[in-house]
């Protein structure tokens, strides 16, 4: 009979980010000043690609897709959470937080994948100029983007199957601002020892798999740059792997901190600021990265402005 009780929860509570009524305020205008940045830059740089010619390359689709991603996750919980900083019930249903979950689920892994393609994209560029083309033809880059999106899917599926097949007792109340796997893990009923398995053992392979990928990848490319003889190759192709390897760096520990640890009471605290960093902040940070480091985005930007000033 306990176990027919906890199979009918209709809904979660979030124990959110603060109680504290001041903090509250400050933390809904920090960020809903984030989001609204995320949006906003990261739709400019879908649009500036769009409309910019000298930015149709593959480097620039896929900086597109990323920006997509980008929007796409964050907007699966930032506004779920602004929602609920100001109001002191914070539930989401059943239904509502597994759905959460697996779109978060499939953005989050599409994105950490299409990293690993951009630095593979980079190799080539750097390592093999005069087959660039030919390796990274339009056919080539739909495909790389589409095996990240359904790797993707596969990841998120898995998760979410796996999580109905756990029962929660009333009051579940989620340490945490959103659905994600960990914090519910905690509050399960049943054993949770397979989510955890397979939590701990897909997360290691797609970041194994991407971060290897990603090392490879500038590995080779530092070997190449260092048999550059002209300066100002060294630093073209510096320059333009360097935004990318900083979205690398933020995008991966971030993850790795947030889910290579087991679930436990006593580490969702950390892990909750590692979700705010990496769910919050990052979406916003890649669109700055990669317009105020990359040279061919400014000018594109720059071209832009001028034209529509002479039109």
């Amino acid at each position: 009979m306990a176990d027919e009780n906890c199979t009918k929860v209709t809904q979660f509570t979030f124990s959110g980010l603060t109680e504290h009524p001041q903090l509250k305020t400050v933390l809904f205008t920090l960020f809903l000043g984030t989001y609204v940045l995320t949006l906003v830059g990261n739709l400019a740089l879908i649009a500036l690609i769009r409309v910019s010619p000298q930015l149709h390359t593959p480097m620039y689709f896929f900086l597109g897709n990323l920006s997509f991603l980008d929007i796409c996750y964050s907007s699966t919980i930032s506004p779920k959470m602004l929602l609920d900083l100001p109001t002191k019930t914070k539930a989401i249903s059943f239904a509502g937080c597994l759905t959460q979950f697996y779109f978060y689920a499939v953005f989050a892994t599409a994105e950490i994948y299409l990293l690993a393609v951009m630095a593979y994209d980079r190799y080539v560029a750097i390592v093999k100029p005069l087959l660039y083309k030919v390796v990274m033809s339009p056919g080539v880059c739909m495909s790389l983007v589409a095996v990240s999106y359904l790797a993707g899917l596969l990841n998120a599926v898995v998760h979410t199957s796996a999580l109905l097949r756990l029962s929660f007792c009333s009051p579940p109340a989620i340490n945490n601002f959103y659905c994600d796997g960990p914090p519910l893990f905690v509050v399960a009923s049943t054993d949770t020892r397979l989510n955890e398995g397979l939590m701990f053992v897909l997360v290691g392979f797609n970041m194994m798999t991407t971060n290897l990928l990603i090392l490879a990848s500038y590995a080779c490319i530092v070997v190449a740059v260092g048999r550059m003889g002209s300066a100002a190759s060294r630093c073209k192709a510096c320059s333009t792997s360097a935004s990318h390897l900083e979205a690398v760096i933020i995008s991966c520990v971030s993850a790795t901190f947030n889910y290579m640890q087991p679930s436990s009471s006593n580490s969702l605290g950390s892990k909750k600021i590692a979700s705010i960093f990496y769910t919050i902040i990052v979406p916003m940070l890649n669109p700055i990265i990669y317009s105020l480091r990359n040279k061919e985005v400014k000018h594109a930007l720059t071209s832009f402005i001028r034209r529509k000033m002479y039109f």
